[in-house]
């Protein structure tokens, strides 16, 4: 039951993320690219997630991070999505 209770809460977050997502593209007539490389409004989270997926963090010292690896694409959807996205991907989040 726990388990369940905790993929519950899992597909709830995912599917929030999802719906932010679509909510903010469609609002700002913005679109993101879809796995055939064609601008969509409604991308899934899982296509987002991949699209994320050769992001990395270099930590320096201590307290330092760098994210490297963000283009274009991912910077704009960031930006969208707002500021607390944008920090959290900035390094000083």
């Amino acid at each position: 039951m726990a388990l369940m209770m905790v993929m519950i809460l899992c597909l709830l977050v995912y599917s929030a993320l999802e719906l932010r997502i679509r909510r903010v593209l469609q609002a700002n007539k913005a679109t993101f690219v879809d796995q055939k490389g064609k601008p969509t409004s409604e991308p899934t989270a899982r296509w987002v997630f991949q699209f994320f997926a050769g992001t990395h963090i270099i930590i320096v010292g201590r307290k330092r991070e760098i994210i490297s690896n963000l283009n274009k694409i991912q910077l704009t959807l960031l930006e969208l999505l707002g500021k607390h996205y944008q920090e959290l991907y900035s390094g000083t989040g």
